[in-house]
């Protein structure tokens, strides 16, 4: 009989782990539900003389975590199997046989678990809020008390593709330059290191001579060879640095008002937080979330602390009774002409709307605002190497041109 581990709550909140014998996974989780306790996780115990179940632990163990597209996969069939009919319970343990993915089909078995033992699907979900966050389970909650469970996942699951291809995109956009700076500073580092001290020999003697930008490489190429070690190590400590000051909270205020002071990137980031803002607020109001729900998710999900402080404060405002404009006056985040267009959906009664048109355009602006800042980084990248490359290469063969003409 097949033996496996599970991990189950008891009644006073205790979490117990241990290996049972059952028929099946069913069959194991009956046996313990029957004895009052609360399933966690269920898995196959691999026979240790069976080579085929230890090759699929190793498979599971080297899985990776769960991301969003697994999310999104998960959300698109669960979206399809609830519309023809299919009941939760069993839709869900059919993507989970479905499932290649170890960690996530383990994480869909415990939301089947949950709802068996008479949980709402949203509770389950919010179980799990790295996976999915506060909008995905209010959209399902709104969804389970107006009965437009299907619709809603469909909903969700744009909104979820939309977030996946736009971080890609803002992604590109910065990877693009660092690839193209660490190109430049390769190419130097080489000409510096291996094409330079091939020149020495010819210039030894001949100091007086040389040009200064020669004799500042040839000082140059020489410190670099021989303090190579605390140069990476310098710049190890750098990089260490810089991204451990991203986790204090002075140090991520200070990069999040970086992405929207500095120059060439500033419009892309700026339409990417009003995007993102104003499409979860849309959703949400559309979903039939409460207003102050839906202002909280928002900021939450807004993506820059700088947002998240001005949604704040539009939550205090509101509660005291005032509409969500007054406060966004207030704020230089976010464009007076949006201010008015959000005041105009509030006087209409057709908020949601008119984010989702706001959320549109920005959308597309931000499309144009990455497309800017890659057509603007090449040229530069493309002017600074050949000006860097340039100038090594002026540096070498100016002295040579002016011995010949000396010799001759």
């Amino acid at each position: 009989m097949p033996a496996y581990r599970y991990q189950v709550r008891s009644g006073n909140g205790q979490t117990t782990v241990g290996v049972l014998n059952a028929q099946s996974v069913a069959a194991a989780a009956d046996s313990l539900r029957r004895q009052g306790a609360q399933v966690l996780s269920i898995a196959p115990v691999p026979s240790s003389d069976n080579r085929a179940a230890l090759l699929e632990r190793l498979r599971e163990l080297n899985s990776g975590k769960p991301n969003q597209k697994h999310v999104l996969d998960f959300t698109t069939q669960l979206a399809v199997m609830v519309r023809a009919g299919i009941g939760i319970r069993t839709a869900l343990e059919g993507i989970a046989e479905q499932t290649t993915h170890y960690k996530f089909k383990q994480i869909i078995l415990g939301l089947k678990y949950d709802v068996e033992s008479g949980k709402q699907f949203s509770e389950a979900l919010a179980r799990h809020p790295k996976l999915f966050n506060p909008l995905y389970v209010n959209m399902v909650r709104a969804s389970e008390m107006s009965g437009s469970f299907g619709k809603m996942l469909d909903r969700i699951a744009a909104y979820t593709s939309q977030q996946i291809e736009t971080r890609k995109m803002v992604i590109g956009a910065m990877i693009y330059p660092g690839v193209i700076a660490t190109m430049a500073v390769g190419v130097t580092v080489f000409l510096l290191t291996f094409v330079l001290p091939k020149f020495t020999g010819v210039f030894e003697g001949k100091e007086d001579a040389l040009p200064w930008a020669t004799t500042f490489l040839m000082g140059l190429s020489e410190f670099v060879r021989s303090q190579y070690l605390i140069i990476l190590g310098s710049l190890l400590a750098v990089f260490i640095g810089f991204f451990a000051l991203l986790k204090t909270d002075p140090g991520s205020w200070w990069f999040d008002k970086c992405k929207l002071t500095i120059p060439v990137f500033k419009r892309m980031f700026r339409a990417l937080y009003i995007s993102r803002s104003l499409q979860t607020m849309g959703e949400l109001i559309n979903a039939g979330v409460p207003m102050l729900d839906t202002i909280a998710i928002t900021g939450d999900i807004s993506g820059n602390r700088l947002y998240k402080r001005m949604w704040r404060a539009v939550y205090s405002s509101v509660k005291q009774g005032r509409k969500i404009t007054f406060q966004l006056q207030q704020s230089a985040l976010m464009p007076h002409a949006v201010v008015q267009m959000i005041g105009a959906g509030e006087e209409s009664g057709k908020l949601g709307e008119v984010l989702d048109e706001i959320s549109d355009y920005y959308a597309k602006q931000l499309r144009d605002a990455i497309k800017a800042v890659t057509g603007m980084i090449e040229p530069l990248m493309i002017v600074a190497m050949g000006s860097i490359v340039g100038f090594i290469a002026m540096a070498i063969i100016l002295p040579i041109f002016k011995m010949s003409q000396i010799v001759q």
